[in-house]
């Protein structure tokens, strides 16, 4: 099984940006994390962080044919990009929206989300454990998913 793990804009800031409501662990350590928790669950995981919404469109498409499944973190995209919800319902491979934050414990403008409708799942408010709750969630359902389909 692979997973891809996307990470949006201001993410590569972690650890030094608004540590008081993203935490103070390192988008290093995050991957680092779900590099080791992919391993112990018997899967391929693969990060990308951009700034740049074309850029992480262009990795949709070009892991959509190699990938199980996608966990996105796409930041302030979460509530401005079509063109992401787009790409990810053009690959139509499940992924779950994942945040270190409590999206609705914060500003009202960050209570939108134009990929929760379509995610089987979301998780936020956990800071970096949100990462690995939703990954594990998501093996969860690729392995039910292959289960339902034998």
């Amino acid at each position: 099984m692979r997973v891809a793990v996307l990470h949006g804009p201001n993410l590569n800031l972690l650890g030094r940006r608004e540590p008081e409501v993203y935490g103070r662990a390192t988008l290093a350590e995050i991957d680092a994390a779900l590099l080791a928790c992919g391993k112990r669950l018997g899967v391929e995981v693969r990060t990308f962080q951009s700034n740049h919404e074309g850029a992480l469109i262009e990795q949709v498409h070009a892991w959509g044919p190699e990938v199980d499944g996608f966990l996105i973190n796409a930041g302030g995209y979460t509530h401005t990009s079509v063109a992401l919800r787009d790409a990810l319902l053009a690959v139509a491979k499940p992924f779950v929206e994942v945040h270190l934050s409590n999206l609705y414990a914060r500003e009202p403008f960050r209570h939108r989300s134009l990929l929760a409708d379509r995610a089987v799942g979301l998780v936020c408010g956990f800071g970096p454990t949100s990462y690995r709750l939703a990954l594990e969630g998501l093996v969860d359902y690729l392995s039910g998913a292959r289960l339902a389909a034998r």
